[in-house]
């Protein structure tokens, strides 16, 4: 991993691969999550690569490799998408596409929104209609962060963002700061603004992220895909997703063309 200064924030990130014509893509991790686990692990960097594109990676700050920070202030998607749009920055991209998954996909939507001359297609993964209606129960998830050990706490869903964030080796309290931090709203009107190219790609068991089919009906021209069998979790690294990726990064319908 390579660091950059992001607006006095390290900023860690992986740029390998490309080469071709092809734009770079750009991968933004969830929720306590880093590029290892949800892009490497999963096999998306090397499907991206060996399919021929450039691809650039960050841990989104509070996580992995970036700087942690324990401010509200800190924290919120429209700041995190200004850590993306930095990066590319840094490295000299001007338009890539973008894939991001849960939090990730909250991120790129502000980056879409805000800056949509530097985004060429988008995709938000793990996130769908619970993108405007917002996350629920973020309290106890912070509070299970900062308990003294996971036997401490009870909420079933809490525990298994405390298990998820031990297991990635996760500053707790960096990231209960992000969790609690303001999240900005984004309304369907707003989403509905946006000028690139969507495709919605949710798991069909997954209660987190809610309908791909209802997001993408509210973002004119969107694509939605339903990942079949997989909830939240197991969707990430799923075949099918991949293959619609790439189908929508290279302008053919996929099995989820609408």
């Amino acid at each position: 991993m390579d660091h950059f200064d992001s607006d006095g924030v390290d900023i860690a990130f992986l740029d390998t691969g490309g080469g071709g014509d092809k734009p770079p893509v750009l991968l933004i991790h969830g929720f306590a999550s880093n590029v290892e686990t949800n892009w490497v692990n999963t096999g998306w960097v090397t499907f991206l690569t060996r399919a021929g594109y450039r691809v650039i990676a960050l841990d989104n700050r509070g996580h992995g490799g970036s700087q942690k920070l324990y401010e509200l202030v800190d924290y919120g998607a429209p700041l995190m998408a200004e850590d993306a749009r930095r990066l590319l920055d840094h490295i000299g991209v001007r338009t890539a596409n973008v894939i991001g998954y849960s939090m990730g996909a909250r991120i790129s939507a502000f980056l879409a929104l805000t800056h949509a001359d530097r985004v060429a297609r988008v995709v938000f993964g793990g996130l769908g209609i619970n993108m405007v209606r917002g996350m629920a129960g973020t309290g106890p998830i912070a509070r299970a962060l900062e308990a003294p050990s996971i036997a401490d706490v009870t909420n079933p869903t809490a525990r298994t963002f405390r298990a998820f964030a031990e297991q990635t080796k996760s500053d707790l309290r960096a990231l209960a700061a992000c969790i609690r931090s303001s999240r900005a709203p984004i309304t369907a009107e707003m989403i509905g603004e946006i000028s690139v190219p969507v495709l919605v790609a949710v798991g069909d068991e997954d209660v987190i992220g809610g309908s791909a089919e209802e997001l993408a009906k509210l973002i004119p021209g969107a694509r939605a895909y339903t990942i079949p069998g997989k909830d939240h979790n197991r969707a990430v690294g799923d075949r099918s997703f991949k293959a619609e990726a790439l189908a929508f990064f290279e302008g053919n319908g996929g099995p989820g063309d609408r």
